[in-house]
């Protein structure tokens, strides 16, 4: 097969989604397919013709995830045209000429199912769900809703819409965190007015739209889903803080537990809800459901659905995969046959 692996961006995920593409890159060129790794926004200034026969690697340049969320605007300035498109020169070219693409992308403008839209208004393929259930699922505000209208238990909360409109009733602590992101960016936990007010004004320098809600103290999950099917939960323990963007791409920073240690009724109850945010959110082919048990009674609350989880070094997602020895290249084209099989 011809195949795009389609990462980079100019998401606060950039660095994320382009190691995230590599390791995917790599496992397909083990299996023998004709893959190129393509930078969405910076795209490709060469001649497209014979590109999947290039003898090239395309990774070479890609470095490990830094602690700190990458230079946008440095990003933008790399642009000969100045960027006016999303999709950098050749991109929609090249993809129009594979087989399929694999989604690689990772944030707002990956995850929201624009780039999903506008794939199928050109008949190109890709990996992943379709742009309706993308763009529910990113929007932390409206997938909480559908939760509560399915019976699917989610921490508290509300929605603000701007700085000037701080009017809350949620008690101290709560987390604050920006209604489209991801990897935990813009997301904060406080404790006190003086934090709250910080905050919220850091996080609308994100987005336009914040949330706020409950704090849930307790032990933090995460569960795959493929075509449905609940993966083996894992369990994160950051050694420091929460899991936020530090203890999520750098190594060593949590300690990942799979098959996570849980009484079984708990795990058919977690596995459960898992299917449940699937079906709720109309998602198709793969995903990753991140939970909280709650310290003092064991209660399970769904905090949010990826649509495009990490295949970093160190996500979440093959780590389920390999407990069921599922090796990640295996993996990868698995994912790429139920993807197809959508347009068949």
């Amino acid at each position: 097969m011809n195949i795009v692996v389609l990462a980079g961006g100019i998401s606060t995920e950039r660095d994320v989604s382009l190691i995230s593409g590599k390791k995917i890159y790599d496992a397909l060129r083990k299996k023998n397919e004709n893959v190129i790794l393509l930078d969405v926004f910076l795209g490709y200034e060469g001649d497209t013709r014979g590109i999947f026969e290039t003898e090239k690697d395309w990774g070479a340049h890609i470095e490990a995830i830094k602690s700190e969320n990458p230079d946008i605007k440095a990003v933008k300035a790399m642009r000969k045209d100045g960027g006016k498109s999303f999709f950098g020169p050749n991109v929609l070219d090249i993809c129009s000429k594979a087989d399929i693409v694999f989604m690689a992308l990772h944030g707002e403008d990956g995850e929201n199912g624009k780039v999903q839209a506008a794939f199928d208004l050109m008949g190109i393929k890709y990996t992943g769900t379709d742009y309706r259930s993308a763009a529910i699922s990113m929007d932390k505000s409206i997938s909480k809703e559908i939760f509560s209208q399915h019976g699917i238990c989610t921490p508290a909360g509300c929605v603000l819409k701007n700085e000037d409109d701080m009017s809350e009733n949620v008690p101290y602590p709560k987390v604050i965190k920006v209604a489209n992101g991801g990897s935990s960016v813009g997301v904060y936990i406080v404790h006190n007015d003086e934090e709250y007010i910080k905050s919220v004004k850091e996080a609308f320098t994100y987005e336009d739209v914040v949330i706020v809600e409950e704090y849930v103290k307790g032990r933090e999950f995460s569960i795959g889903v493929i075509e449905g099917r609940a993966l083996p939960i894992i369990e994160i323990v950051p050694k420091e803080g929460f899991y936020d963007y530090k203890n999520k791409y750098q190594p060593g920073s949590t300690v990942d537990i799979c098959p996570a240690e849980l009484p079984d009724e708990k795990t058919n109850e977690m596995k459960k809800a898992a299917e449940d945010v699937f079906s709720a959110l109309r998602l198709q082919t793969y995903a990753r459901i991140d939970f909280l048990m709650k310290e003092s009674d064991n209660s399970i609350y769904c905090l949010e659905a990826n649509t495009l989880p990490g295949m970093t070094p160190t996500s979440l997602l093959p780590q389920e995969a390999a407990a069921e020895n599922v090796e990640f290249d295996e993996l990868c084209m698995e994912i790429i046959r139920i993807s197809l099989a959508k347009y068949e």
